[in-house]
């Protein structure tokens, strides 16, 4: 996966609706005007940044809040991305003022995408596949409903190596290259590599499957290489008893995570403990006659894909999880190729994503 660049499509109001999901019709269109090469316009538009950036720290500081408080969701919330576009200051003015989703529950900058999710409420998300040509995009919803035009936040793609399943995660719909996660030859674990060190001192994986995914070094203080970053298991079922998919989590967790908003200007963290995750067990209704959760409408197709994640007893006390009750992760079938998917703390959207990819496909030893 590339590590976090600035991209004109993050400025973008909405991504493209479900209609444009295949191939390149996915990809964002920057809302900028087009640049007529003249010196003097150059020159001008240097001097213009160069005022801009003068202005009084407390005021600068000052108009990032008001802008910030008056941009509670997308696409206005594209007014933040732009004014921290400016320049140097305009931009550590708005990682200053910019709460990560952990505190704000919003989602801002591509940086909060590898951050922990609300605290109080889950994110609400969907992806949509395209069964054509694998691919897989994951949008944050603009409304209510459980879908909508939404906004591009993380595309996916799977690949066959062999025997193997691998996936790519990428905040670039053109950047979809094998692999950030790849599972067995029945495709029933799974392991998560991130391309960027998930705390201080992470020491790349040395497994012959990371050995495979090319990784891309943008950042020289950042160390390259692929990093382990979770596990995922679906147990297996020989007897071929009745019931859905059993599966099991185990993902590293960031503990004291720091609330700043951009990753480089905040220190690694120091250290990360593995949260313990398994799937809810759903009851059986004899009038309906299938497996029942109770998904609080945001799921409405019955689907064997259909997971909720919670932490079992005694592992969830570093992030203050509330119960065994409380739902980590939840993903389920709404129309054919579209999925809900909702997350929070201590999950980031890149983590969510990647333990929801593995539910797609069949799994023989499972079902």
């Amino acid at each position: 996966m590339a590590l976090w660049r600035c991209s004109s499509s993050w400025l973008s109001s909405v991504s493209r609706s479900s209609g444009g999901v295949g191939g390149g019709e996915s990809k964002v269109s920057p809302e900028i005007a087009p640049v007529s090469g003249g010196e003097g316009e150059g020159e001008e538009e240097e001097g213009e940044v160069e005022r801009w950036s003068r202005l009084l720290p407390e005021l600068l500081t000052e108009i990032m809040r008001r802008v910030d408080a008056g941009a509670e969701r997308w696409p206005p919330r594209r007014d933040v991305v732009a004014c921290a576009c400016v320049c140097r200051r305009w931009r550590d003015a708005a990682v200053s003022v910019v709460r990560p989703p952990l505190e704000c529950g919003r989602i801002t900058f591509p940086s909060s995408l590898k951050q922990p999710g609300p605290r109080d409420a889950p994110m609400h998300c969907f992806i949509r596949r395209n069964k054509k040509n694998s691919t897989f995009y994951l949008y944050l919803s603009l409304t209510q409903a459980l879908t909508d035009k939404g906004k591009f936040l993380l595309a996916a793609r799977r690949f066959r190596n062999g025997a193997h399943t691998e996936y790519i995660i990428s905040y670039d719909c053109d950047d979809l290259f094998p692999g950030s996660n790849s599972s067995d030859f029945l495709g029933t674990k799974f392991i998560i590599y991130d391309s960027q060190p998930p705390f201080d001192g992470a020491k790349p994986s040395r497994s012959q499957s990371s050995r495979r995914f090319a990784s891309k070094q943008i950042n020289p203080n950042v160390s390259g290489g692929n990093y382990e970053v979770g596990q995922v298991s679906y147990k297996f079922n020989f007897l071929k008893s009745r019931g859905p998919r059993r599966m099991q989590c185990n993902i590293q967790c960031p503990v004291g995570q720091s609330t700043a908003s951009d990753p480089l200007k905040e220190k690694l963290i120091s250290t990360s403990s593995p949260l313990a995750l398994r799937n809810k067990a759903p009851r059986w209704h004899e009038h309906l006659q299938c497996w029942c959760l109770n998904f609080h409408g945001r799921v409405t197709v019955a689907s064997v894909k259909n997971f909720q994640l919670v932490a079992p007893a005694g592992t969830s006390d570093p992030w203050g999880i509330a119960d065994e009750e409380t739902v980590i992760l939840q993903f389920g079938k709404i129309e054919d190729d579209a999925f809900t998917m909702d997350y929070r703390q201590p999950l980031s959207a890149f983590q969510a994503f990647a333990i929801c990819l593995t539910s797609f496909g069949t799994k023989l030893a499972c079902e």
